[in-house]
């Protein structure tokens, strides 16, 4: 079983669209995701330097702009058995599946960019990587804290989010054993500081057509399948506000007998989690249009 993960993340470097655009037809599918997700994304992938595009308003729907444009390169899609996402890739996994078009995608994470750094503009917050160390001992200490676990990535990382200086007495006082990384990003994303953009985000997507799933669907929320196109999009909203448990996600694909991974660009991170969470699970990261060939090798494989 050969399933496609779809990065909340990656190395989204200035102007790593480009070779993308080369692409017949490509071009013209970002300029509708540009007009759908009310961002430039033509330039932001192409022109903008790494500050304008690690905005958060900005930064949400390129990446799953993205996504999209490779997915929608990658050959013999057929071979796909099951799509997750992370964080905002699960917007990708979802068009990728069948449940939300496209258009309604776009629009959804464009709206969600808009309103997740409204809110973090509202607190001075942030969110810092923990690598290392014991897992409930980290947990532990991030309560003490009045910190919040916001990603739980499996492979000995977990993502911490909430006030600055909360994170700075982290930083100062790591649980041993451990070493904390600040991220660049605008605010405690997956918190309680997010439920004004939980708000927001359901009363655009309540309205939204959705179809059941095509293929298998993970969920962020617990790593359990969803069957249901409607009960999936209601996931997409509540996730902004909550924990993102890759490290169930991963869990449940081993179980399920996952035999290889493609992760759509921008590609890497998924990956690298999975080198150390599932050994011996081949994987190819689709960075560039030059990885299609590896993804589709590793497709092919699973269809022979």
């Amino acid at each position: 079983m050969i399933i496609a993960v779809f990065p909340g993340q990656g190395s989204q470097s200035p102007g790593f669209l480009t070779p993308w655009l080369e692409r017949d037809g490509a071009a013209d599918r970002l300029a509708a995701y540009s007009e759908w997700a009310g961002v430039d994304l033509v330039a932001a992938g192409t022109e903008w330097d790494a500050d304008r595009i690690r905005d958060t308003k900005v930064a949400q729907p390129l990446i799953v702009a993205a996504s999209l444009l490779s997915w929608n390169a990658l050959e013999d899609r057929s071979a796909v058995a099951g799509v997750a996402g992370h964080s905002v890739g699960e917007f990708a996994a979802a068009a990728a599946a069948g449940i939300l078009s496209e258009e309604d995608a776009l629009r959804l994470v464009g709206l969600r960019g808009r309103a997740m750094a409204d809110a973090a503009a509202a607190a001075e917050t942030g969110m810092s990587a923990v690598i290392g160390g014991d897992e409930a001992s980290v947990v532990s200490r991030l309560e003490e804290l009045d910190l919040t676990p916001a990603n739980y990535n499996g492979g000995g990382q977990l993502v911490a989010a909430g006030a600055i200086a909360d994170l700075q007495r982290l930083s100062a006082e790591p649980v041993a054993g451990t070493r904390v990384i600040p991220l660049q990003v605008a605010g405690a994303f997956h918190t309680r500081f997010m439920a004004p953009a939980v708000d927001a985000l359901r009363a655009a997507a309540t309205d939204v057509a959705t179809g059941d799933p095509a293929v298998r669907v993970w969920t962020n929320r617990d790593g359990s399948t969803v069957d249901s196109g409607a009960a999936f999009r209601d996931l997409l909203v509540d996730q902004v506000a909550s924990p993102v448990r890759w490290d169930l996600c991963m869990a449940a694909f081993a179980d399920a007998g996952v035999t290889g991974i493609v992760e759509l660009s921008p590609a890497g991170t998924l990956i690298g989690l999975a080198k150390r969470a599932l050994r011996g699970v081949p994987g190819v990261a689709v960075k560039t249009p030059d990885d299609l060939e590896a993804a589709s090798a590793l497709l092919n494989g699973a269809s022979a």
